[in-house]
């Protein structure tokens, strides 16, 4: 069972994204990996950062950074390899869309290179987001409330 909270150890969100981080081909999604890291709370001001639990083990992130007062994005939607398969994903992103509705957002967008994340670019798919360019393999897809 997975338990989802409004970031509550930092560290743990730290160590996550950094594994998350080293997945061959993801590398150009971190380019600001450091200033992020340095002040995760201050990098999602007016925003959320939330990690999934499992038997109170942190195994999931996802975050949400403000864009401007209507949108949002969402980043480093990230589960632990060993949790992979017990459909997380979709209980995080579902989690994810909640808080942007109550933070008062129309809209979440994101990025994904479906090459590399193509389990999670399906599910993105399923569950409704539509795709809007694709440059250079990277897609940018949102959803709108």
């Amino acid at each position: 069972m997975l338990e989802i909270r409004v970031c509550d150890n930092y560290e743990a969100a730290k160590s996550l994204i950094l594994d998350y981080s080293k997945i061959k081909g993801a590398e150009a999604c971190f380019v600001s990996l450091d200033k992020e890291l340095a002040d995760l709370e201050g990098f999602y001001k007016d925003g959320a950062l939330l990690l999934g639990y499992e038997e109170n083990n942190p195994i999931a992130t996802i975050a949400i950074r403000k864009m401007d007062d209507n949108v949002a994005e969402a980043k480093r939607l990230y589960i632990n390899p060993d949790s992979r398969g017990r459909g997380y994903a979709r209980h995080m992103l579902n989690a994810m869309l909640d808080k942007c509705r109550d933070l008062g957002f129309g809209e979440v967008r994101f990025t994904t290179k479906p090459e590399v994340m193509s389990i999670g670019y399906a599910l993105y798919k399923r569950m409704g987001f539509e795709e809007l360019e694709n440059n250079a393999g990277t897609v940018l897809m949102r959803m709108v409330f």
